[in-house]
């Protein structure tokens, strides 16, 4: 079994909202501690609510830096980039994004993203879980899994369009010093039974280190009948 503290909602609203108060509360503590925040955040239709609800609790952004998890390799203004995603429902102004510049392609980007990042140590990431059981981009299975010199990775095969990605490795994932994982809906019920399951390669969120992980779930996420 996995070992990772879960919180149980009755819904996702209620997910969203215990997600951004629990990201909120650990980024206020980092910047209490040493007056700045490291925030890496993950793409998707999942945490857009939270991203909203993220925008009143943390004001103008003051101290926090926004990092991805991950990243398509498409422009900046290309609808599909997580960091538009970002720009247009974490509203912090005073924040600092840290874009992957997808558009140089995912070997230059990777390279980029991983001096931009120099040894920055990241605070709290918020990840979510594919359908297919996939967390970043980092697949079930996939090479890139196994990748260990490097805290950015590129993704050239993604069974997932587009296929060619950037991901934090699954070493840079397992140094942040707070995971949050996000799930909801039953379309990720078998993913997450998975994912809780022994860990392996086939469900990439289960090789994170249990002791730092929070699974926020929603109880059509966690397999509950609704009747």
């Amino acid at each position: 079994m996995s070992g990772f503290q879960v919180q149980r909602c009755d819904d996702a609203e209620a997910a969203s909202q215990l997600t951004a108060k629990t990201i909120a509360g650990l980024i206020a503590a980092a910047i209490a501690a040493r007056g700045e925040a490291h925030f890496a955040c993950s793409g998707g239709n999942t945490p857009d609510r939270t991203y909203e609800i993220l925008s009143d609790l943390l004001g103008d952004g003051e101290g926090v830096n926004l990092w991805l998890a991950d990243e398509r390799c498409v422009g900046p203004e290309d609808p599909q980039a997580n960091s538009l995603l970002l720009e247009q429902t974490l509203k912090l102004p005073a924040a600092t994004l840290h874009r992957v510049k997808g558009e140089l392609g995912p070997d230059a980007a990777a390279a980029d993203y991983c001096e931009q990042l120099g040894d920055t140590r990241l605070d709290v990431a918020l990840l979510g879980l594919g359908p297919d059981g996939h967390t970043a981009s980092l697949f079930p299975g996939h090479p890139e899994l196994e990748v260990t010199g490097a805290r950015a990775i590129p993704v050239v095969n993604s069974p997932k369009p587009p296929p060619e990605r950037v991901s934090l490795s699954l070493p840079t994932l397992s140094e942040i010093t707070d995971l949050v994982l996000l799930v909801t809906g039953s379309g990720k019920a078998d993913a997450l039974k998975l994912t809780l399951g022994e860990p392996g390669p086939q469900a990439p969120a289960s090789l994170l280190p249990a002791d730092r992980m929070t699974l926020i779930a929603d109880a059509a996420a966690l397999g509950e009948s609704g009747d």
